[in-house]
């Protein structure tokens, strides 16, 4: 399995991006992908997910900013992200879950907010 994620970058506080994460090879049985995020001297946490099944799951913090999609043609999951603030900054990575042991992570992209 091979994640591509993009579509990081600067941005001013207030301001939007977009993730995107590509998924290829064997994904067969994938239960969910989500993205998760680590900011310096910190541990990676998860920021939002979306289930086979169309369930997702939100961080607290990020709740009614960031939205989650998937688009399975494509086997791809975005995040689009709105009303940035400086604690956003972190490295977000794509995650995609086949089972509790099984799983893969992209090689993440920076965001950066500005104050």
């Amino acid at each position: 399995v091979q994640l591509q994620a993009c579509g990081g970058g600067l941005v001013q506080a207030g301001g939007s991006l977009r993730l995107s994460c590509a998924a290829s090879g064997n994904i067969f049985s994938m239960i969910s992908m989500g993205w998760y995020r680590q900011a310096p001297g910190k541990e990676r946490e998860l920021v939002a997910t979306a289930a086979r099944d169309g369930s997702i799951t939100y961080a607290d913090s990020v709740k009614g900013r960031f939205s989650i999609s998937r688009d399975t043609a494509k086997n791809t999951v975005y995040l689009q992200m709105n009303n940035l603030k400086p604690e956003d900054t972190a490295r977000y990575y794509c995650k995609l879950t086949k089972s509790r042991v099984t799983y893969y992570w992209g090689q993440g992209t920076q965001v950066t907010v500005s104050s």
